[in-house]
């Protein structure tokens, strides 16, 4: 994803794009059979292994460690706009991937941070001496709520994918780290398995790759032998279709059997790492007439991915709760020239949604996505509308479920989640 706001940044690696990610930092099914029994095993601090949640019906959505600080993003705000109720899973962003181990990343927004009654799921503000605080426990409480709800902790994203290398040398030392940290007694209850964000195996990402082609599929089956059954073990992977790209530089096919899913990164395909343009959507999901690059749409992923031999149930569509644009452009369709990436909130060339919604407002569609054309600025993100179209085809391809990057994104009210079916 990205950095700053999506840190698992992909495709096209250049130093102009390095250089705007290094500003920061980027689930067989997760609900019970039903509420009570998984209210019991809460209580009872147990967990149950992944149910079989119905083809299609997942809905994962990642939230950010970074995002409780200049965002004020918390875990409260998934309860509030109605999120919590719509998603089966969460995937908590980013562990590190340190010396060949799982880390923490951020401690104190992770474990420590004391939140007021007011910010706090439950209403009630943290004590200073209670075993834990932080997101930790705010997820703990948002799981007391929605008792079929499953947590899972990312591991990597673009800034801290470069110890995957490391990790692959040993895959049984490094699957052992993750449990022990995943599995730590005073959060154990939080978190129902594992998600892996390499970017990427045996390609390039912030940093490059060379552990060969088959050390994915080694460190997810290592993983899947640690965690078991009873836990879920998923991951995120690139999207780039494009003969000889990064998903023909790993065996995504010979891991898919360790993985209750993989969630391939649907978005971002183009950007303002491209200075001048073409203006393009990044997230486009088919091609159309003059797409810079012929795979770089989400159907051309499922396309080549199915075609491995991964199941479509195992595949989730990825959608971005975010825009990404160019200035200096005068052509209102895509394939306009720019001089550089448009303003954003946080970083150039990217916003959220609940921003561009009303900051430019979307003036036309194309290949299943929205464009937006305001002043000289060219934007493109996805609406209701083109979630819903996305969900057509989620159907028709008999995906496992639909994931985005990332909550904050969204409304106050939810407004993209909504669309998600």
């Amino acid at each position: 994803m990205h950095t700053p706001h999506h840190s698992r940044f992909r495709a096209i690696v250049s130093a102009a794009c390095c250089a705007v990610l290094g500003a920061g930092l980027l689930a067989g099914a997760g609900a019970s059979a039903n509420a009570a029994t998984s209210a019991q095993e809460a209580a009872a601090g147990t967990k149950a292994a992944p149910g079989a949640t119905a083809a299609g019906s997942k809905v994962i959505g990642y939230f950010t460690e970074w995002g409780t600080y200049d965002r004020k993003y918390y875990v409260k705000n998934i309860e509030t706009s109605g999120s919590a109720a719509r998603l089966t899973h969460i995937n908590y962003a980013f562990g590190n991937v340190t010396g060949g181990k799982c880390t923490m990343g951020d401690a104190y927004a992770a474990t420590d941070r004391a939140y007021t009654a007011a910010e706090s799921v439950d209403g009630e503000a943290d004590t200073w001496d209670q075993p834990l605080r932080g997101t930790f426990n705010q997820l703990r409480q948002l799981k007391q709520k929605h008792p079929n709800l499953k947590v899972l902790w990312s591991f990597g994203g673009w800034t801290w994918s470069g110890g995957f290398g490391e990790a692959a040398k040993n895959p049984a030392a490094f699957a052992q780290s993750c449990y022990d940290l995943v599995e730590n007694s005073k959060w154990a209850d939080v978190f129902d398995g594992v998600d892996i964000d390499w970017e990427y195996p045996n390609a390039c990402g912030a940093t490059c790759d060379t552990s060969g082609k088959a050390a994915f599929r080694n460190l997810m089956q290592a993983l899947r032998a640690k965690f078991g059954s009873k836990n879920l073990v998923t991951a995120a992977i690139t999207a780039d279709a494009t003969p000889g790209g990064k998903i023909d530089a790993a065996d995504y096919a010979g891991a898919a059997q360790y993985v209750d899913w993989y969630n391939p990164m649907t978005y971002d395909y183009f950007g303002a790492w491209d200075a001048v343009g073409p203006t393009a959507p990044h997230s486009p999901l088919t091609s159309y007439s003059g797409i810079p690059k012929a795979d770089n749409h989400a159907s051309a992923t499922i396309a080549k991915l199915k075609g491995l031999g991964i199941p479509a149930s195992k595949l989730l569509l990825g959608i971005g709760f975010y825009g990404r644009g160019w200035t200096g452009v005068t052509r209102s369709a895509p394939g306009g020239t720019a001089t550089g990436p448009a303003a954003g909130t946080y970083e150039q060339g990217i916003d959220d949604y609940k921003v561009l919604r009303t900051k430019c407002p979307a003036t036309g569609t194309v290949a299943g996505t929205a464009y937006a054309k305001c002043g000289n600025n060219w934007w493109s993100y996805d609406t209701p509308a083109t979630i819903a179209t996305k969900m057509n085809y989620k159907n028709q391809q008999g995906l496992g479920g639909t994931f985005f990057w990332e909550l904050s994104g969204d409304t106050a009210n939810g407004e993209l989640i909504k669309a998600i079916k």
